[in-house]
């Protein structure tokens, strides 16, 4: 890997971007183009039933016109079963994943409830029993104990057998998990930092975990807060998160800008022109060169 800064942002395909998603964008375009680096959009379409058709176009439509340039090719996660299955095959010769012929109801008979649902127990870690058939593959999670530091939340650490389980990384439908998928496309794209939200940051352990197992480098992590809304959920499309106006999007990206931290002065944040690429160009000619990730801050706090 590169030791050159390398960020991305890796929006899921389910509908418009909103708010949520744009302060995400922002924040890692920020922490790239601050510090001299790439960053690359990924298109992470790897669930047909919850991609929205034109969605990814739309998505990207709407980062043009907040005058986000990314560098390189979109990579669609569609295109990429290929380095999937390679993945789990270097994981199958490891003898660190196996088949499981657990049903949802059998696992939660016999599960425990860890930070993300369920446990799953291991039932199937020595073998299927006679007459079941595998359903997915699981990774054994056995003595993994996940410490990173977080350059907005601080240290974390995470038990993966108590926490979460030996988790799936190939569906029943045939699906690839995205802890697989996004460890393998990090990796292949030399993808060195990554600032995401807090809502991801649980996942983050599984992750550092398959980067151990297939002899992958491990990024830097960032995980800035969530927005919510008035009731306290997360900003998404089955919360009716509103679209980004791509026709208007200054007000957008000092609202995002002022969410992590970073109060534009008036003048750029009130343009008159506020259509205008030039206006745009400016809060952006501002934010690149006082960005500062440690102003970020862990959690937004109610009023």
């Amino acid at each position: 890997m590169s030791s050159a800064y390398r960020g991305r942002f890796a929006p899921s395909p389910t509908g418009p971007l909103h708010f949520g998603s744009l302060i995400a964008a922002v924040a890692s375009y920020l922490d790239a183009k601050s510090r001299g680096g790439e960053w690359l959009v990924r298109v992470e379409d790897l669930d047909p039933p919850r991609v929205v058709r034109g969605a990814a176009a739309d998505i990207l439509r709407t980062l043009e016109a907040c005058g986000m340039p990314w560098d390189g090719a979109i990579v669609y996660q569609s295109t990429r079963s290929d380095a999937y299955h390679a993945a789990l095959h270097r994981l199958r010769q490891r003898g660190v994943i196996y088949p499981c012929a657990c049903s949802r109801r059998e696992i939660a008979d016999s599960a425990v409830a860890g930070i993300e649902g369920l446990v799953y127990p291991g039932t199937c870690r020595g073998g299927i029993a006679a007459g079941k058939t595998a359903h997915a593959l699981r990774v054994d999670t056995r003595g993994a104990d996940i410490m990173f530091d977080d350059a907005v939340q601080g240290p974390v650490r995470q038990n993966l057998e108590t926490a979460i389980g030996d988790f799936v990384l190939y569906r029943a439908d045939h699906v690839f998990a995205y802890q697989l998928a996004v460890v393998v496309d990090d990796t292949e794209q030399g993808i060195t930092d990554i600032v995401r939200g807090a809502d991801l940051l649980d996942s983050t352990p599984r992750q550092i975990y398959l980067q151990q197992l297939l002899g992958y480098a491990t990024p830097r992590y960032a995980h800035i807060p969530v927005a919510v809304n008035a009731q306290g959920e997360k900003l998404a499309k089955q919360t009716r998160a509103p679209a980004i106006d791509a026709r208007t999007p200054l007000p957008e990206l000092v609202a995002a800008l002022r969410f992590l931290g970073h109060a534009p002065p008036r003048e750029i944040a009130e343009a008159r022109e506020a259509r205008s690429a030039a206006a745009i160009a400016s809060l952006w000619q501002w934010a690149i060169a006082n960005w500062r990730i440690e102003r970020v801050p862990r959690r937004i706090r109610d009023s």
